[in-house]
């Protein structure tokens, strides 16, 4: 007998499933396609394993690293290079992002390396908006909020480019809670928005707000089924579910056209590149690349990922991999990509090794159904970090039922 059905076998179903066979209920992980993950995934490029979707997880709150200790994986934890990201600006040469920010949003608007992206006129216009007393409410998305205190050109310019690059989302669509859950309480304590970056920036723990997984994150993927299966847990890939009626015991959705049917997706484009050029070796921009709204160029973004994991640069074996994200796909994805990273990278690509071109649709977030336990991308945003905290929760609450 069924105590619990999980219909959808990406990350967040996987974890909720897991989590309750582990506690010794009957789960039964129903996944239409002919495999898990959903869009952590892997893909051979060039011979190469890489991700063919996420290829870190945000740090804070610990949440993830402990998943992955109790899964055997903490000692493949692995943190990014320090190089520094850029920002493609709509016009001029790339430059370093400001190195005391938050998601783009910086605590001192008159930093020189925030006038170097938004100008002087509006880094002076940002204090004086910033400088007004601070109200109750905290405005609903991150995009009104910095509209009301920083302005427009400090959303549209900078942290609009590293929002999407983060979110894959614009700031006008993006809760502030879930932007960062301690904004709202900094700034209250502030009174002003500069100020609460500046504090939440004091107090974060130190090191990179990233991390990723020696060979790749789409490790978790089979390390959650193994485990689900170890705990006497039943899934079944080819399975799709129409009449969640017809399933035994609590049912819990991790399938987005079930949960929010209704609401529209995005379609993301990635193209990965393994290019071999030897004027990479020095990382000319770093990591990588946030691309601003208007820039000429039609990538949102570009990892030098090679440059960004110690682990993939000595299994690409002198090549360098690069990933460029679309929110348009263009006609020839591959050629545009190549053209788009000579541009953003400043040196030509004589020759590219191995290519790929993946796409996948990011839900919108919704309201489920009264009554219908949902799990994922709808209702906790697209960061695995987020995923995988509301999927622990929502197990934790199943179970004290």
């Amino acid at each position: 007998m069924t105590d619990f059905s999980v219909v959808g076998g990406g990350v967040a179903g996987l974890v909720v499933a897991r989590r309750l066979a582990a506690s010794g209920a009957a789960v039964t992980l129903f996944e239409a396609s002919d495999r898990l993950g959903g869009t952590v995934a892997r893909h051979d490029v060039a011979g190469i394993a890489l991700d063919a979707g996420a290829e870190s997880f945000a740090v804070r709150g610990g949440v993830v690293a402990a998943l992955l200790a109790e899964l055997g994986l903490a000692d493949d934890i692995v943190a990014p290079a320090p190089w520094p990201a850029w920002l493609q600006p709509v016009v001029g040469e790339a430059v370093p992002l400001p190195a005391t920010a938050l998601l783009g949003i910086p605590s001192d608007p008159l930093a020189d390396d925030v006038v170097r992206v938004v100008g002087r006129p509006a880094a002076e216009r940002t204090v004086e908006l910033d400088a007004r007393p601070w109200g109750a409410a905290v405005p609903s998305t991150l995009g009104a909020l910095v509209r009301e205190r920083f302005g427009d050109d400090v959303l549209d310019l900078l942290v609009a480019p590293v929002v999407h690059g983060v979110h894959s989302q614009h700031p006008d669509e993006l809760p502030v809670a879930r932007a960062h859950p301690g904004l709202p309480e900094a700034l209250t304590s502030a009174g002003s928005l500069g100020g609460a970056v500046a504090r939440l920036r004091a107090t974060a723990a130190p090191g990179a707000a990233v991390a990723g997984i020696r060979g790749g994150i789409n490790r978790v993927v089979p390390a959650l089924a193994e485990d689900v299966a170890r705990h006497g847990g039943d899934i079944r890939l080819s399975t799709p579910v129409g009449d969640l009626a017809t399933l035994g015991g609590t049912v819990v959705v991790a399938a987005p056209r079930l949960a929010a049917p209704a609401a529209p997706g995005r379609r993301i484009d990635l193209v990965t590149l393994v290019v071999e050029q030897d004027r990479l070796d020095a990382a000319p921009r770093g990591t990588g690349l946030l691309v601003a709204a208007g820039a000429p160029v039609g990538a949102r973004a570009l990892t030098h990922a090679t440059a960004k994991w110690e682990w993939l640069r000595e299994a690409a074996a002198g090549r360098h991999v690069l990933r460029l994200s679309y929110d348009a796909t263009p006609a020839d994805p591959v050629a545009a990509a190549r053209a788009d990273a000579e541009t953003l990278l400043g040196v030509p690509l004589p020759v590219v090794v191995g290519t790929a071109h993946v796409s996948w649709v990011r839900p919108a977030a919704a309201t489920p159904p009264a009554g219908l336990t949902v799990v994922g991308e709808t209702v906790a945003g697209s960061g695995l970090a987020g995923l995988i905290a509301h999927a622990e929760r929502t197990a934790a609450e199943l179970l004290a039922r």
